[in-house]
């Protein structure tokens, strides 16, 4: 009887069976007609079960190799291991001795999306503190621009989803699909605007200070009175197209000069009250993981996000400004959060 193919799974199934049955393995050859030298190798090879994995020896690195790496961990943050490894001229070493290595002396954390603060930074924080520690906020007029994308901040979402249902399915898009610019203000417990900047408008100072015509000042600014005019502080960051030279003369001209245009001081959204009211707008028009299909539309759920923002939720980020000045000042100049 010759030798044949490999054993089938039926056939193997069998001689499982037979053994369990007590009966030989000559006995088995002969009962599926296969060669007896067949059999005996498929019932040693399964005695011995699956061989283990021998693990080579991980690559050793000397210990100025370890200080090369710690270096260059710090001067490359959020780059990976190879690129840190390869800076230090290191190589053959296998992606998990590296991680293992790293994560000894390093984490793997997310960029800070604030600005980082040196030394000037904190001194003109604790110098604008000081300088507005008795304005009377109730006065000042917080402005600023955000934009929003069709898809949110992150471009995805996640949330629970209940056993048995399908998660929804996002738009992915290839090209992205824009964004809207926005501009707004709050005073006391009063939201001024949102006002829509013009798609495909950059804003320099020139468009800058003609959006502000056409929107600020003709539509709120001028139907307020005399007094409140006289009364009213405007403020402002120091992006390019609010802080130029060309901006600050034209609000000049329009009798917000001096005192009247607070300084700001460098690296601070955390001071500005309205950044808040802009995490309420975006919380509302993405949840549950809203995504928008055209410009308009997100648009228009600015403005239905806008109007359900009511006085007393603006008055109390208003109010919270003699706060957050104290707390600068404690913290020398540092974020307010933590």
């Amino acid at each position: 009887m010759g030798q044949k193919k490999d054993l089938t799974g039926s056939e193997k199934s069998k001689i499982v069976r037979y053994l369990a049955e007590g009966c030989s393995s000559l006995k088995i050859a002969k009962l599926l007609k296969r060669d007896h030298r067949t059999i005996k190798r498929f019932i040693r090879n399964s005695q011995q079960g699956r061989k283990k994995r021998v693990e080579k020896p991980r690559r050793k690195i000397t210990a100025h190799e370890l200080r090369k790496v710690k270096r260059a961990a710090a001067k490359m943050p959020l780059a990976t291991s190879l690129a840190i490894f390869q800076s230090c001229n290191i190589t053959g070493v296998p992606k998990s001795t590296r991680c293992a290595i790293l994560r000894d002396m390093a984490k793997v954390r997310k960029a800070e999306r604030r600005p980082p603060l040196n030394k000037t930074h904190k001194l003109k924080r604790q110098d604008w503190a000081k300088k507005y520690l008795k304005t009377d906020f109730s006065k000042v007029l917080w402005t600023d621009e955000m934009r929003v994308s069709l898809d949110g901040p992150d471009g995805w979402a996640r949330g629970w989803i209940g056993k048995g249902q399908r998660a929804p399915v996002r738009l992915r898009r290839q090209q992205g699909g824009g964004g809207v610019l926005v501009w707004a203000g709050i005073i006391k417990d009063e939201l001024v605007g949102p006002f829509r900047v013009e798609d495909g408008v950059k804003l320099n100072s020139q468009s800058y200070c003609q959006f502000l015509e056409d929107t600020f000042f003709k539509q709120w600014y001028r139907k307020k009175s005399a007094s409140f005019k006289r009364n009213m502080i405007f403020m402002q960051d120091n992006a390019p197209s609010h802080a130029s030279k060309y901006s600050t003369a034209w609000l000049a001209r329009k009798g917000i000069k001096e005192e009247k245009l607070m300084t700001w001081p460098p690296c601070s959204p955390d001071l500005n009250p309205i950044e808040n009211l802009w995490s309420i707008i975006k919380c509302e028009i993405y949840k549950e993981g809203n995504q928008y299909t055209s410009l308009n539309s997100v648009w228009e759920a600015v403005v239905a996000a806008a109007r359900n923002v009511d006085g007393e939720q603006i008055k109390t980020l208003t109010e919270s400004m003699d706060g957050r000045l104290l707390i600068v000042l404690a913290k020398k100049g540092g974020y307010i959060g933590c």
